[in-house]
């Protein structure tokens, strides 16, 4: 998926008691389009499946080189646009910086072409599955690398996730290699990105994540050309080519969007819109793919939605002690 959070969003309820104390700094802010352009947002991610399927017959390699190389060109004309380039060159002249976009760039590469294989491979389920279970990755993420102290409310909804897991394990009958892949790529993006968060907004990331990306995007287009299937980019009728190039748009405007919305919007409010995405997914696995739902999946994910209303229950229980006792101090 790219969806896109963002991939370049690591949002979850793991934030949604700083989100809590955020709150008071949004209330004057126009909420009702921020809330709007986060909608917008998530149901563009969620409903990726379903362009990424229209794509046929682009094959999964194919499709994200050419995301990548349309979102470089989209990129390169929003910074043009948006006179960012004296902010762009100055951020790849910061070594750290660049570093660490690198090793993000080649996560949501990872992230993106495993999500494209999941959708042409009709393995929708599972990556919604994936980001379901991104916030549980992103919790042990926190706990691990940054060392961060867990309530009680939140290792059960960790252990509740587990569980579902190894249910989910039996009822594929080998490891969710794709939903597990997605949510821990997601997660490190993620954790990277925080890394450079206040230096590096949305567009000019997804800019120089892009242009670092170009050679390995054209060498799979050369692979593909002569040693596959071969190409499917202007020979298969203007629509479709135009199709494939609106791979850029769909990429960045869910970006810009989505920074819009943060700006607009707690951050608790951002860790509950994000479930829109995989829930959307979810939906068109079931209602639109038809893929299969026994009854022992349906209980993996079932407790997977279970942990998830214990991430979300924990953030508004830390939420209101926190105003609590911003008002007790203040009093």
């Amino acid at each position: 998926m790219a969806p896109h959070s963002s991939p370049e969003m690591a949002t979850g309820p793991i934030a949604l008691p700083e989100g809590a104390d955020r709150s008071r700094q949004f209330s004057r802010q126009p909420r009702r389009s921020g809330l709007m352009l986060g909608i917008g947002t998530y149901l563009i991610w969620g409903s990726l499946p379903l362009y990424f399927m229209l794509m046929a017959p682009t094959g999964p390699f194919e499709l994200v080189a050419a995301r990548v190389v349309f979102s470089a060109v989209f990129c390169a004309l929003l910074v043009t646009v948006t006179r960012q380039w004296r902010h762009l060159v100055a951020l790849f002249r910061d070594t750290r910086v660049l570093l660490t976009l690198t090793a993000a760039a080649l996560l949501i590469y990872a992230n993106w072409q495993l999500y494209v294989i999941a959708v042409t491979t009709e393995h929708v389920l599972e990556a919604s599955l994936g980001y379901f279970i991104n916030p549980i990755v992103t919790i042990l993420l926190a706990v691990f690398v940054q060392h961060d102290r867990l309530g009680r409310m939140q290792w059960t909804a960790v252990a509740l996730g587990a569980v579902a897991v190894v249910v989910l394990v039996v009822a594929y009958g080998q490891m969710p290699w794709i939903g597990l892949g997605l949510a821990f790529s997601f997660g490190f993006y993620g954790l990277i990105k925080s890394q450079v968060g206040e230096r590096v907004d949305a567009l000019s990331g997804l800019t120089i994540e892009t242009a670092l990306l170009l050679p390995i995007a054209v060498v799979v287009l050369v692979v593909v050309e002569f040693a596959g299937a071969g190409l499917t980019f202007g020979r298969t009728g203007l629509g479709h080519s135009l199709l494939l190039a609106s791979a850029g748009v769909v990429t960045a405007v869910p970006l810009i969007t989505f920074a819009a919305a943060s700006r607009r919007l707690p951050l608790s409010w951002i860790g509950f819109l994000q479930y829109l995405g995989p829930t959307l997914q979810f939906i068109i696995g079931v209602a639109v793919l038809h893929e299969p739902m026994p009854a022992s999946r349906l209980i993996g994910f079932v407790l997977i939605w279970a942990s998830i209303a214990l991430l979300i229950v924990d953030g508004l229980v830390q939420g209101r002690r926190h105003r609590i006792a911003r008002l007790g101090a203040r009093a």
